[in-house]
């Protein structure tokens, strides 16, 4: 099996809950060092994955490697070198950051006390925590908490870092704290960012994948996949009740309010005429197409163009 040399290698992961939910069907992704982003909405499968490459659960075919390891087969050699943000995850709130910290070094095998002081000290001023390092964890807004996951995620310099939705929940000024954190993370491991946020994904990663009902849709470069649509995509400021006739005619992406009307997207080869605008394409355009389904049509085109059918 060929594996991504020291990234992490899915070939054919498929995993059926209990309850007879397809959580994920045949999903193969290569995820090399560097800012990944799992894009899809809420349901698709993304938490079930991050579960399943962090040892949480295992998946009922398939194969995973992070490098040599067998994440599968190997999980307490995963363990050693992950970090994990899980979508939800408790504090003491009566402990102080430094405290909570400290406690999770010594979980994690720093027990020399000069080690763990210099270990905390350097990833609470990496989360810009340090000036609040004696507060008590249960007056922690969301932002901050979520800094602090990531402080507990990086003890032991972990090669893989899973972060499942950081940023929900999360206000504007906060989420680009957080993300301009993530941001530095990215150059020496592999950095999984699941999220729903297509902000989140345009901003940070340099490569992708977008997931929908338990299988993988799209996996590209941004950039790259952004580039495919160029020229494919058309705008048109219509009223609402008009959009299920759009709809019928054209291959519409997305419509979505904007000043009380409704701004319409569609993917289309040529001019579609009406009143139709060429629109440069953002990275939202690209998750909206893949999961019209239209996006294959782009990258089949642009292949016929190129060998000139």
């Amino acid at each position: 099996m060929e594996k991504h040399p020291n990234g992490l290698s899915i070939r054919n992961v498929s995993k059926r809950y209990a309850n007879g939910v397809q959580a994920l069907q045949n999903v193969t992704l290569n995820i090399p060092p560097g800012m990944y982003g799992l894009l899809g909405p809420n349901g698709a499968g993304k938490s079930t994955l991050m579960r399943t490459i962090a040892t949480l659960q295992v998946p009922d075919e398939g194969q995973i490697f992070l490098g040599d390891i067998d994440v599968v087969r190997q999980k307490e050699a995963v363990r050693e070198t992950l970090g994990y943000l899980p979508q939800e995850f408790g504090v003491y709130p009566k402990a102080s950051a430094e405290e909570l910290l400290d406690y999770f070094a010594v979980l994690k095998g720093i027990t020399n006390r000069a080690q763990r002081r210099e270990t905390t000290e350097a990833l609470l001023r990496q989360t810009n925590l340090w000036e609040k390092r004696k507060q008590k964890l249960g007056g922690f807004s969301g932002g901050m908490k979520q800094r602090f996951g990531v402080a507990v995620a990086l003890l032991g310099n972990p090669g893989l870092l899973i972060v499942d939705e950081p940023t929900a929940g999360l206000d504007p000024t906060e989420r680009v704290r957080f993300l301009n954190l993530l941001s530095e993370l990215g150059e020496n491991s592999v950095v999984i960012l699941s999220t729903h946020i297509v902000e989140d994904v345009s901003e940070l990663c340099t490569n992708m994948a977008i997931i929908n009902q338990g299988q993988i849709l799209l996996e590209a470069e941004p950039l790259e996949a952004v580039a495919s649509l160029k020229g494919r995509i058309w705008r048109k400021l219509t009223d609402k009740h008009a959009l299920p006739a759009l709809e019928q005619q054209h291959q519409v992406v997305s419509a979505k309010l904007l000043s009380g009307r409704t701004m319409v997207h569609v993917y289309s080869l040529e001019a579609p005429g009406n009143g139709f605008e060429l629109v440069e394409p953002d990275l939202e355009d690209v998750y909206f197409s893949a999961m019209a389904g239209c996006f294959g049509k782009a990258i089949e085109q642009q292949q016929a163009e190129a060998v000139g059918i």
